[in-house]
């Protein structure tokens, strides 16, 4: 792909990374793609952002066939950005993480011809022709950028990842062809339990909240007309149509919206709109100075602790501490002793310190914080002669620390870290942590690696070197795998003759066999796939262009308003399509 060479990515994120087959997409898929842009450069040269059109071909969207991601991460170059393909769902952290790189995951999987106007499931129509067009817009893309920058510091609770889990199982279910009603009320029911669990609304939830009324579902005011922007408009060719009426309310974006929820299975009561994107910036930097990762101190530390997941704590010398914090002191606004349980990894810009790794730091860490009463001074700025001469810390004896808090820790001092003239851990054998009866640290525990730092400057999601936490308490069992292919869902000798339409469409109308190969394919259509209506279209589609057949169109045009008129679904796909010849 291009020059992007995938050993750059973190293993994490390239555990996602796949390759596109190219040649798993069927001529349904191709059929189905082409419908869907052809009804959406006709609606959207109208109703989208203006940039639209242009960011189509400026970002390597063809009209006629499903695009090559590695073209689009070529034309994406120009703006910045880059494209990697992935398959289905990934989790929200790391699918921010690729934006905060400036890389767009494109999902490879073309939804089925059942699921044409929308399909929950990540797609490439969602994320190639919704998002990739108006990344060519320099504003909006700083926008996203900035989005994936912010979010990637965002706090996941615990019942976020369940309901993750469970959104995901379930637009999957759904997607696929071999489902069964059970699979999907199971999956339903799995969701809704998920759901129901919910405590709070967490920092993730509130940038996925405006996420979803910016980039996904958001419109743009310009002299009091509405245009779409959001990739999930733009790639529904259904609700986007709908959207623009005057019975779904516009509301001005702004911080508010992260009180509005949403349902992904379900058309937007409301919509948001904003009258440029420097607004959305504007939006995004007000929730950033909300959010703990600017905060820290007492408030960032309660917000980890009620998320219940592994989130980082970054300390005023620059140690960085991660884990999931299960406990925190504090006297006078002020925490004097961090507690982590499980995994924890102890980091300084963003990079793990040697041996001190969740694999070795694995039941989990705690360390007291603040000032030392005996010298007054911070833990980070004690010297080694302080420690030798004037705490008593000398090889094989024990020395004490006592901080002003009241904590004293007092055992035998045998390892310095240190960056430049800052202390960043201390360790100690045969050591007591305790603060008045209170004991934190015993010396049948093993080593006591002491955090130096006094204040908590700030917290935010995840781990500091989330490339090294994952490598030692995450085994990498996943493989690059293809996209999914329709063609199990697809009857084969339907394929051909969609196949057939394609080959149709690009030969000369003048060779002597080119009518009869279009009449013996309407006839296989006729008497084999009574239902299939977008095949008849594309052939309605032919006949007119090239002014042929006048008989045999009317004939599949009877056909295809007979269709419609067992479904009001396909029959408003069937007007569109009609609509555009």
């Amino acid at each position: 792909m291009g020059h992007l060479d995938y050993g750059d990515l973190p293993e994490y994120l390239k555990q996602h990374v796949t390759l596109q087959h190219y040649d798993l997409y069927t001529a349904i898929d191709h059929a189905a793609w082409r419908y869907i842009m052809r009804i959406s450069r006709d609606f959207f040269s109208q109703h989208a952002h203006p940039i639209y059109v242009d960011g189509l071909k400026a970002t390597g969207i063809s009209i006629n066939s499903i695009p090559r991601i590695e073209e689009m991460d070529e034309k994406l170059q120009q703006f910045g950005w880059r494209a990697v393909p992935i398959t289905g769902f990934i989790p929200p952290a790391e699918f921010l993480e690729f934006l905060s790189l400036s890389i767009l995951p494109i999902a490879c999987d073309m939804r089925q011809l059942e699921n044409l106007d929308y399909t929950p499931t990540p797609d490439i129509v969602h994320e190639a022709a919704g998002h990739a067009p108006i990344i060519a817009d320099p504003t909006y893309a700083s926008y996203l950028h900035k989005f994936g920058e912010i979010a990637r510091n965002a706090i996941f609770a615990k019942e976020d990842l369940e309901v993750y889990e469970a959104v995901r199982n379930l637009s999957e279910v759904k997607e696929s062809p071999k489902a069964k009603e059970e699979d999907i009320v199971a999956a339903q029911n799995q969701l809704d339990q998920a759901l129901d669990r919910v405590t709070y609304v967490s920092e993730a939830s509130q940038l996925s909240r405006l996420g979803w009324w910016s980039t996904e579902y958001g419109l743009l005011k310009q002299q009091n007309e509405f245009f779409i922007y959001g990739a999930g408009l733009l790639s529904s060719v259904g609700e986007s149509y709908n959207c623009l009426s005057e019975s779904v309310p516009k509301i001005p974006l702004t911080l508010d919206c992260i009180g509005q929820d949403f349902d992904i299975t379900k058309p937007q009561p409301q919509l948001f709109y904003s009258e440029s994107f420097q607004e959305l910036e504007n939006v995004i930097d007000e929730l950033a100075d909300s959010m703990a990762f600017r905060k820290g101190g007492l408030y960032g530390l309660s917000v980890a602790k009620k998320a219940q997941t592994v989130t980082t704590c970054e300390l005023d010398s620059g140690l960085q501490i991660s884990g999931v914090l299960s406990a925190f002191h504090h006297k006078d606004d002020q925490p004097y002793y961090l507690q982590f349980t499980g995994p924890t990894q102890l980091s300084r810009e963003h990079k793990q310190i040697p041996s001190q790794g969740p694999s070795y730091h694995i039941h989990g860490y705690g360390t007291p914080l603040g000032p030392i009463e005996q010298l007054q001074v911070k833990p980070q700025d004690l010297t080694p002669i302080q420690l030798h001469d004037q705490l008593g810390f000398r090889p094989g004896q024990k020395g004490t620390l006592r901080f002003s808090s009241g904590v004293e820790v007092r055992g035998e001092l045998i390892g310095t870290m240190q960056e430049g003239e800052k202390m960043l851990v201390l360790t100690f054998k045969d050591c007591t942590v305790q603060r008045g009866d209170q004991v934190f640290f015993q010396p049948e525990w093993g080593l006591f690696d002491m955090g130096c730092g006094t204040d908590v400057v700030s917290v935010f999601g995840g781990a500091a070197d989330r490339s090294a936490y994952f490598k030692e308490t995450t085994p990498y069992l996943r493989k690059p795998t293809p996209h999914r292919s329709n063609a199990v869902a697809q009857d084969s000798l339907l394929v051909e003759l969609y196949q057939s339409l394609r080959d149709l469409r690009e030969a000369p109308q003048a060779s002597k066999d080119w009518a009869t190969r279009v009449i013996e394919l309407a006839h296989s259509l006729q008497t084999k796939f009574p239902a299939d209506w977008l095949l008849r279209l594309e052939v309605i589609d032919l006949l007119k262009n090239q002014k042929a057949l006048p008989e045999l169109e009317q004939s599949l045009l009877n056909e295809l308003l007979e269709i419609g008129r067992g479904s009001k679904k396909i029959q408003t796909l069937i007007e569109r399509g009609l609509k555009i010849l």
